[in-house]
């Protein structure tokens, strides 16, 4: 298999890391990860035992993927974005057992310096802003942003704002996919 690791960056035994993958500089890959086609680790990435990243994501810079972090094709993680995965960490406590997972979904983008409390999945295509601290589920196509995060709106799988007519119907301004909100979710209809 062909792919690159920079010559400071480290990883573990028992990783499966597919063609086309870029690992950058002060990385360290841990044991047991899978890391798919085309993906491109940035500096000083973490990626703890047993993650698994789905064909072509994007982690940035100084980024943290803690054991229970899955994150499927196309997610876009930015820099300095972290992830838990003990809902009450302490030192002298040993809580390896109570992991969460977190799941992010094809084609999500999380935001640089946000992060992302274990347990709460990141449904398709959604947008976490910027420093967003993500406490519950997130829909499939939402856009979020706070602290708390709090759904300000939806977006395209493009990433642009959607705007819903009275039918209830949203079109992507650059490849004119049309979507449908019904009931609080959002789905591309054509």
């Amino acid at each position: 298999m062909e792919y690159f690791v920079h010559e400071t960056a480290v990883v573990d035994e028992n990783c499966v890391i597919e063609e086309g993958v870029k690992i950058w500089h002060f990385s360290h890959i841990m044991s047991d990860c899978k890391i798919g086609k085309n993906c491109n680790i940035g500096q000083n990435v973490v990626i703890s035992p047993n993650v698994e990243l789905g064909q072509n994501c994007k982690i940035q810079n100084n980024v943290s993927l803690y054991t229970g972090v899955i994150c499927e094709d196309d997610v876009f993680l930015g820099p300095s974005c972290v992830f838990t995965n003990v809902i009450n960490p302490r030192s002298a406590v040993n809580r390896k057992s109570e992991y969460r997972k977190t799941i992010i979904k094809k084609g999500a983008s999380i935001g640089a310096n946000a992060t992302i409390v274990c347990g709460h999945d990141i449904g398709k295509y959604a947008f976490i802003g910027a420093g967003a601290v993500v406490t519950k589920t997130i829909p499939d196509y939402a856009l979020v942003v706070g602290n708390p995060a709090r759904q300000m709106g939806w977006v395209s799988e493009y990433g642009h704002r959607l705007n819903f007519d009275e039918k209830g119907l949203a079109e992507c301004p650059e490849t004119k996919q049309v979507y449908k909100l019904e009931n609080n979710q959002v789905e591309r209809i054509k």
